[in-house]
């Protein structure tokens, strides 16, 4: 009995350590390039427009990087990134799973 008892609440912790760790959308976007970034955008990879430049007034120098918190309450995973740099290049990175990234750089 004790045995049957303590493999339930082990599983019940397991799920919830899977479901708290899947919550935390947090990824950290670095700028390795010589470019500083002036706009970011991340939206769900099955959508056809961008959301709202997440960097706002602020912009991520060259060399820097800065801790963005991906999750817009849909509880998706999958995202597709866009960085717009001043010289004007625009980059974008495809269906990156936000739930298992804890970073992401932006290479020349």
């Amino acid at each position: 009995m004790h045995k049957a008892l303590a493999g339930v609440v082990l599983a019940l912790t397991a799920v919830g350590v899977v479901d708290a760790a899947a919550l935390d959308r947090r990824v950290r976007i670095n700028n390795q390039t010589s470019y500083d970034i002036v706009r970011f955008y991340a939206s769900n990879s099955g959508t056809n427009s961008w959301e709202e430049d997440i960097l706002g007034d602020d912009i991520l120098p060259s060399g820097y990087s800065v801790m963005i918190n991906i999750d817009d309450g849909s509880g998706y995973c999958k995202y597709d990134f866009l960085a717009v740099f001043e010289d004007g290049d625009q980059v974008q990175a495809s269906n990156k799973n936000v739930c298992e990234l804890s970073e992401f750089s932006f290479t020349e």
